[in-house]
């Protein structure tokens, strides 16, 4: 997918389910501690398998929408909540991941952070122990109100060369 001026359309139909696209930094917390919001350098570049893609993907194209509508940062937060309580977002289903692979991305640290693959739970269904955010683990675990999704850092970026250890 691609972003336009009233949000992402298809660029390429695709036949294996995945949908792929750079997220900007709106996808980033919505409340007033969240600097990186409106970051304009902010890319991050996803690609959803088909179960991430129809449960967590609309989360954020939803999100675009409202950005390109003009919205500020405390009204998108108010509508994530409105639609999460209204049940027009689904919790991740089953097996929901994405890659995001690519050393071409901004971050919130100025440059891409590691290769890594990002599976996303459900807040209400029983998480799992990777031993994520322990000393020396290569998994990572962010929990927000509905999701927790597990970064697992992979030692090769999407190009095929070597990733840092130091990033």
């Amino acid at each position: 997918m691609t972003l336009g001026t009233r949000g992402y359309i298809t660029a390429v139909k695709g036949r294996n389910g995945f949908v792929c696209l750079v997220e900007r930094s709106w996808t980033n917390a919505t409340d007033a501690k969240s600097a990186q919001f409106w970051n304009p350098k902010f890319r991050a570049p996803y690609c959803f398998n088909a179960a991430g893609a129809r449960s967590v993907l609309p989360r954020y194209l939803s999100r675009t929408k409202w950005v390109l509508a003009g919205a500020s940062q405390s009204e998108i937060g108010q509508r994530v909540d409105a639609a999460w309580t209204a049940g027009k977002f689904e919790e991740p289903a089953l097996g929901a991941m994405c890659y995001m692979m690519s050393k071409r991305g901004l971050l919130n640290y100025g440059g891409p952070w590691r290769p890594h693959l990002m599976f996303f739970f459900s807040r209400s269904s029983e998480e799992p122990n990777w031993g994520a955010n322990r000393p020396g683990s290569p998994v990572f675990v962010r929990a927000r109100t509905h999701t927790v999704t597990y970064m697992v850092l992979v030692p090769i970026w999407s190009d095929g060369t070597r990733a840092p250890n130091d990033q």
